[in-house]
């Protein structure tokens, strides 16, 4: 049974940094895409970035670029997302997801992925 579980959120200010970390756990997910969406109130749920865990490709909505990072650590099984340079736009509620299909041309699409976390808490104050 897959469980997803994200941790790190919290209240920033603006120009300040957080680290989500999503626990992975269930099964191996080497071939496995595994992405961030954040959602905030109102608004549609939207692609943060993704990474292939077996591989190196990393991607980003543009609006996250040079602020974001993710990562994977292969001992903790975790995912990561390094949030930097934080604007109160970040502030949403964000989410960890894993795709059993290793493809990348969806990675933005919330359908592609087949679960998800529970969501953890991210606000930037102005």
């Amino acid at each position: 049974q897959v469980q997803l579980v994200e941790s790190g959120g919290g209240l920033v200010q603006a120009g300040g940094s957080l680290r989500l970390s999503c626990a992975a756990s269930g099964r191996t997910f080497n071939n496995y895409v595994m992405g961030w969406f954040r959602q905030a109130p109102g608004k549609e749920r939207e692609f943060v970035a993704a990474l292939r865990w077996g591989g190196t490709r990393t991607g980003y909505t543009d609006s996250v670029k040079g602020r974001f990072t993710i990562s994977r650590d292969n001992a903790k099984n975790t995912v990561d997302l390094q949030m930097n340079s934080l604007e109160p736009e970040d502030s949403a509620v964000y989410y960890c997801a894993a795709d059993r299909n290793p493809g990348w041309i969806r990675i933005e699409r919330g359908d592609e992925y087949d679960y998800w976390g529970q969501g953890t808490q991210v606000t930037v104050s102005s």
